[in-house]
């Protein structure tokens, strides 16, 4: 069993900053890409930002300059430092991370947290 536990989402005022958190836990044996990917109402999900278990990162255009990924191999944790926020930013946010287990080390498969709210608005 594999588990993702995001935290820090919230309500900010356009212009502000936020910092997400996912922790992984659970039977891992390694963990590769890690991403956030987020859905607002009447929208389709969509990737925001990834990185790999080396740290190379990938954004969305509409974060570029705004929010930087970073990871802690180490905690199994994965952050999403946003700033300058706006209000089309708003929506739920969801941790993805490409995981193999202790007993299917060899085949990798998505986990998905169970989302967190980030809500820009004055």
């Amino acid at each position: 069993q594999v588990r993702l536990v995001e935290s820090g989402g919230g309500l900010v005022q356009p212009g502000g900053s936020l910092r997400l958190s996912c922790a992984a836990s659970g039977s891992i044996f390694s963990i590769n890409a890690m991403g956030w990917y987020r859905q607002a109402p009447g929208k389709q999900r969509e990737l925001v930002a990834s990185t790999t278990s080396g740290g190379i990162a990938t954004y969305a255009d509409s974060v570029k300059g705004r929010f930087t990924i970073s990871r802690d191999n180490a905690k199994r944790t994965v952050y999403l430092e946003m700033n300058s926020l706006k209000p089309e930013d708003t929506a739920v946010y969801y941790c993805n991370a490409d995981v193999a287990t202790s007993t299917s080390r060899w085949i990798s498969r998505g986990y998905w947290g169970q989302g967190t709210q980030v809500t820009v608005s004055s």
